[in-house]
């Protein structure tokens, strides 16, 4: 017994023979009115559409490790906690260090040295002989802290009498011995300490001037007139070396140079005085 069956274009009979099913297909062309399924067009589609894929296979590999990557974050929670920034909020995180405060800087100590004619109306700069001549009038102070050591105003061997000495007791020039003599009046005592800020003579107008300069050890005249120093004493040569070395002390402090400051010394600077004032005072 034969039954004919047609799939799809393919026609099919089932022969039975001896009581055993056989079967045989045969391949028939399907005829034209017969159009294929919608799943057989949708088959074709998705065929063609695979070269077109295959050819641009970058495109889907974003969305596809995006999917991926949320994939393991469901798989793994803990992977994306450790992944993940750490952010601290709260007050912890208003809280900024602070800077270490800077040291307020020490107020500067006072100078060692200061200008003795600051305070000196119409100050006239004259010569260097043994010392610094000047003219004017007014309080004159030590030019350090100092010990007064001579302090007169009948001095014979001066014009104007005036003779007062000090020696100082701090600075770079400890130990040295200064002179102010000639148109002053002493306002001190022998044996008082003085500092920068003590006026130790009032200058007044009596036609000599005043005198300051370097005194003997003893204070008892010019540095200048010692041999150690020259021996140079009222009649000159002038300027003395000993007399220009003051000068440039007072200019360290503040005082103009004298006219005859730029010229040769005579005699000697003994090796106690400093030869660079300006550097010593820093």
């Amino acid at each position: 017994m034969r039954r004919p069956a047609q799939v799809a274009g393919i026609t099919a009979a089932i022969l039975v023979v001896g009581g055993t099913a056989a079967s045989a297909v045969i391949f028939r062309p399907t005829p034209a009115s017969h159009a294929p399924s919608a799943q057989a067009d949708s088959v074709g589609r998705e065929a063609a559409a695979v070269p077109t894929a295959a050819v641009a296979p970058q495109q889907e590999q974003q969305p596809l490790a995006a999917t991926a990557a949320r994939s393991h974050r469901k798989a793994h929670p803990q992977a994306e906690h450790l992944a993940a920034p750490i952010i601290k909020t709260g007050p912890a995180v208003a809280q900024v260090a602070k800077k270490p405060a800077k040291p307020k800087p020490k107020p500067r100590p006072s100078a060692i040295y200061l200008n003795p004619l600051r305070s000196v109306s119409n100050l006239l700069l004259e010569r260097v002989d043994m010392g610094c001549d000047f003219g004017g009038s007014g309080p004159l102070y030590a030019i350090g802290d100092a010990v007064i050591t001579n302090a007169t105003s009948s001095s014979g061997g001066w014009p104007g009498g005036g003779w007062i000495t000090y020696r100082l007791t701090d600075g770079p020039a400890a130990g040295l011995q200064v002179y102010v003599a000639e148109d002053v009046t002493p306002t001190v005592q022998v044996g008082q300490d003085v500092t920068p800020r003590t006026v130790i003579a009032n200058m007044f107008n009596g036609g000599s001037g005043i005198e300051t300069g370097w005194a003997m050890p003893d204070g008892s005249s010019a540095e200048s007139q010692l041999p150690v120093a020259g021996g140079v004493s009222g009649g000159g040569p002038f300027p003395t070396m000993i007399g220009l070395n003051f000068d440039q002390l007072l200019q360290a402090v503040g005082v103009a140079p004298a006219p005859n400051y730029s010229q040769s010394g005579f005699g000697v600077l003994p090796a106690q005085y400093s030869g660079n004032w300006a550097a010593a005072l820093r």
